[in-house]
């Protein structure tokens, strides 16, 4: 999946504007333009679209955290510069103060069962034995669930 494709999820989900938008990523002391979102937000085939970094798309999910669960004590969690899978999944289950069951339970709502096993293997540090990654697939079924779970457009 690509960055944007993920933006692109969670602005439908949550029925995010770009003002909205502008200010989750300033939750993570970053400024962005309008513009910038919406290029972000275009089709890949549009000539305007332009690619969403991996440290552009790790400071939204670090503004979404804020946003969703408030600023925690401390300095802020610096951005990632290179994302994978597993540490999107990671921070949306943080923004979104999922438990396991909870996650379970989304991803049943987008016909994927897991045990907790499964799952649990997603948010290991790599190099752990039972480490896992998480594939495009995974990571579609879990933000499909998120969307039927949380999206307001679903009524």
């Amino acid at each position: 999946m690509t960055n944007n494709d993920i933006l692109r999820r969670i602005r439908y989900t949550f029925d995010y504007d770009d003002s909205k938008m502008m200010a989750i990523f300033a939750m993570a002391d970053h400024e962005v333009t309008r513009s910038q979102i919406s290029d972000w937000l275009k089709k890949d085939d549009d000539p305007a679209y332009h690619e969403c970094t991996d440290t552009e798309l790790a400071i939204f999910l670090n503004g979404l955290i804020t946003a969703k669960r408030g600023k925690k004590d401390g300095p802020p969690h610096p951005p990632e510069r290179r994302l994978n899978n597993n540490i999107v999944f990671r921070k949306l289950k943080i923004a979104l103060n999922l438990k396991a069951e909870d996650v379970l339970a989304i991803m049943n709502l987008a016909d994927l069962h897991m045990s907790k096993h499964e799952l649990s293997a997603f948010f290991r540090k790599p190099g752990h034995k039972n480490y896992r990654d998480c594939n495009d697939q995974i990571l579609r079924k879990f933000l499909k669930g998120v969307q039927l779970k949380y999206c307001q457009n679903n009524n």
